[in-house]
């Protein structure tokens, strides 16, 4: 962020502000999208900042993109916390969910007004929905298991707990997580809107204990990896003694790395009629409800224009 101008923009400019931009491939990826939406060319430009970064920055670049006229938005990666509780003021609204969850992934602008959304619990919303079947929780009683009590696992939840047809719920959701804190945000957040699903939280440091729940766990019943595990860092949420349910689903937030977890879910694949999920569905909504939102066009989440999107990404990544 040190080196980044603030000098007005010269032609309309989306931000992408993470940790380490220049190393996505979502660099690659967008200029291909941008051509194929008719963007009209924008800028694309990457922030990084390190993680829980001074105050001031964060509302310096805030600020920034609020008073320049050819700062569009931004999609906001790492920092959303951080930088909905440094700079939530420069906001003229914000979305509910934002309110509800205390952070921001996504900057726009309309009507010369700033505006900070969660798009977190739609982006996994949608990706949650791509691959369950229709009515899979009515149909069958099972459950969930979430390893990792992170943004996106409370932002799943939220999706859950809120957007899900009272009658379409899974029994029962199980959440696990290596430290305390998280679970306590989240557990107190879910006493605001759970609307009756049973839930079960355990502080969990080792792996051999999340076992001890999937191996339990009803037919039919999704086990996720949302620990970054495989990705951010090496090993695996469980281990190889871990029994996947029958007919059940095993997902992975991330599509990149060394995914452990989906290794040992596809040894059982066969066996116990898995169905294996990577992150890659969530990846192309995360950006593309910001796109939709940050430019003010329509993109679709599902379909043959939704299909054409994900090959220009898998083509340029």
């Amino acid at each position: 962020m040190d080196q980044f101008d603030f000098r007005p923009r010269k032609k309309p400019t989306f931000y992408y502000i993470g940790v380490s931009t220049r190393q996505s491939s979502i660099m690659r990826v967008f200029p291909r999208w941008a051509e194929y939406l008719n963007l009209n060319d924008p800028d694309f430009v990457g922030i990084n900042f390190k993680i829980h970064a001074d105050k001031e920055k964060y509302r310096k670049i805030v600020k920034y993109i609020k008073d320049d006229d050819n700062s569009l938005g931004a999609l906001v990666t790492s920092h959303k916390i951080d930088l909905y509780e440094a700079a939530q003021d420069l906001f003229d609204k914000v979305g509910e969910f934002t309110q509800l969850l205390g952070e921001i992934s996504c900057i726009s602008k309309y009507d010369k007004k700033l505006i900070g959304h969660a798009k977190d619990p739609i982006t996994s919303g949608l990706a949650f929905d791509s691959f369950i079947p229709e009515n899979h929780w009515q149909d069958t009683g099972a459950e969930i298991l979430i390893i990792g009590a992170g943004g996106a696992s409370l932002a799943l939840t939220t999706y859950i707990m809120q957007e899900l047809d009272p009658d379409n719920r899974p029994s029962k959701i199980y959440i696990s997580n290596r430290s305390i804190p998280r679970l306590e945000k989240m557990n107190k957040i879910h006493k605001t809107i759970n609307p009756g699903i049973e839930v079960e939280y355990f502080h969990h440091p080792n792996p051999e204990q999340n076992d001890n729940i999937v191996n339990h766990l009803k037919v039919g019943s999704l086990v996720i990896n949302g620990t970054g595990l495989g990705k951010d860092a090496p090993g695996s949420p469980i281990t190889d003694d871990a029994e996947f349910p029958l007919n059940g689903f095993a997902w992975d937030y991330n599509y990149r790395g060394d995914l452990v977890f989906l290794d040992q879910a596809r040894a059982q694949a066969e066996e116990k009629n898995l169905h294996i999920e990577d992150g890659w569905v969530y990846f192309l909504h995360g950006w593309t409800r910001v796109i939709a939102e940050v430019f003010h066009i329509s993109i679709p989440v599902e379909g043959p224009k939704f299909e054409e999107i994900s090959q220009i990404a898998v083509k340029a990544k």
